[in-house]
């Protein structure tokens, strides 16, 4: 399954895992529930849908792991997420929040173009506010 087959939603749960799995290095479904604000049922719906297209190892009532596949998607929409977080915050000055809440509606939509550009002009201002 290639980037731009993948929903919004699956996007957002390869993110947690990662985000969860750096924090504590094991992850579990309870905690996923917990941090995406959804049921358990859903969870395990999902991560079912994300082991079926190689993305995830999973197994009920066991921990839940990135396959190579899903931890290079998952850094991808990451990484998107962190530059247009940053995006707001210093260069539009949004408040911490909102910065946060635009990028994770946002991440999902955002070209690789787009964000090539983006990153640039990050560095470049990150470069003249410290000259």
């Amino acid at each position: 399954m290639e980037k731009n087959e993948l929903s919004a939603s699956q996007e957002d749960y390869l993110e947690t895992i990662l985000q969860i799995q750096k924090e504590k290095g094991v992850v579990r479904a309870r905690e996923i529930a917990d941090r995406l604000k959804v049921t358990r049922p859903s969870v395990t719906g999902a991560l079912h849908a994300l082991n079926g297209e190689g993305l995830v190892h999973y197994e009920p009532y066991d921990s839940v792991t990135l396959s190579e596949k899903g931890a290079r998607t998952a850094e991808g929409v990451l990484h998107r997420h962190e530059a247009l977080s940053e995006f707001f915050a210093t260069v539009l000055k949004v408040d911490e929040p909102e910065a946060t809440k635009a990028a994770c509606a946002m991440e999902h939509a955002v070209s690789p173009v787009i964000l090539k550009r983006l990153a640039a002009f990050l560095k470049n201002f990150r470069r003249e506010e410290s000259a």
